[in-house]
């Protein structure tokens, strides 16, 4: 009976060394291990062994990257305006020992110093900036807590400010600004508007009128050019016909034909100034028809000469 416990008694202590000796680390953690109260390893993941009853984990750290929301807090910028502000750190721990003992309390450690960096960056700068510079406030507060975790085995990654609230006085006055600005715009845009309008019919104006005498210019040539090729062709018509009339005279009986056409515009003359006026003006020697004709033939038998 006795020979049976001491092989089970064995047994049991053999499990329960086996199950305090070994020890399974998850992945992305890593186990911090004192030996008799005194640092001595830091296990990663994996199967690992420990000394019963001298070793023991101490500390127990997550590897991934954590957020974490940093609480909203009141910052007085440099011109005197309080916003509320809050954001959200990303960070890792990268040495298990330094955040085992470099600080006891590494996350608050983290949180508050982005919040004294954060209000210490805004009160350096004018309202209007903090709306503007969010990515230099962002960079800024990364810097300020890398340096300072680098004690506490902490990877400060980056830091997020998710909203800044000034108070409703300062936002209903910027809400007027932006409204006055909208209004201004618009009022420019208008004016330019019409201003482009003035231009543009000043300028259609301008070559309606360049149209126009280039118009009148044109026709007016064009008359110039119809007179002259008109009185071009009257000319040749009577030098035409005054060579006609000198080539029939030449003819046999040509004399007496225009002897006759003589007589006969000498008294369509006379008849019409009867009929157009109310005096009638006769030639002193109105029997001798002839004899003027005949003075009248001289005269075109002398032209034919010269």
């Amino acid at each position: 009976m006795f020979g049976l416990e001491v092989p089970l008694i064995i047994l049991v202590l053999a499990v329960v060394f086996v199950s305090q000796a070994a020890r399974i680390v998850p992945q992305q953690n890593a186990w911090v291990i004192e030996r008799l109260g005194k640092y001595d390893r830091t296990l990663h993941a994996g199967l690992n062994f420990l000394v019963p009853f001298v070793d023991r984990v101490a500390y127990k750290h997550n590897l991934k990257e954590i957020p974490m929301d940093v609480p909203s807090q009141v910052c007085i910028t440099k011109d005197n305006t309080q916003l509320t502000v809050d954001g959200i750190i990303y960070f890792q721990v990268t040495d298990a020992m330094k955040a085992s003992y470099g600080s006891s309390d590494y996350v608050m450690a983290v949180t508050q110093l982005a919040q004294t960096t954060l209000r210490s960056i805004v009160g350096k700068m004018e309202l209007d900036k903090t709306f503007e510079e969010r990515d230099i406030i962002n960079a800024s507060i990364v810097n300020a807590l890398d340096e300072a975790a680098l004690n506490w085995g902490v990877k400060v990654l980056r830091y997020e400010i998710k909203d800044v609230t000034p108070p409703q006085e300062i936002i209903r006055a910027m809400q007027a600004e932006i409204t006055a600005v909208r209004e201004k715009r618009a009022l420019i845009a208008a004016s330019e508007g019409r201003k482009q309008e003035q231009i543009n019919i000043a300028n259609g104006e301008r070559e309606s009128s360049i149209a126009r005498s280039e118009g009148d210019r044109i026709a007016e040539i064009n008359r110039a050019e119809g007179e002259a090729c008109a009185i071009r062709t009257i000319a040749e018509a009577n030098a035409e016909a005054i060579r006609k009339v000198a080539a029939a005279s030449n003819e046999p009986g040509g004399m007496n034909a225009m002897n006759l056409k003589v007589a006969e515009r000498y008294v369509d003359a006379f008849e019409k100034l009867a009929q157009e006026g109310n005096t009638l003006i006769l030639p002193a020697n109105m029997a001798d028809m002839g004899g003027m004709v005949a003075a009248a033939m001289k005269v075109m038998e002398h032209q034919k000469r010269v």
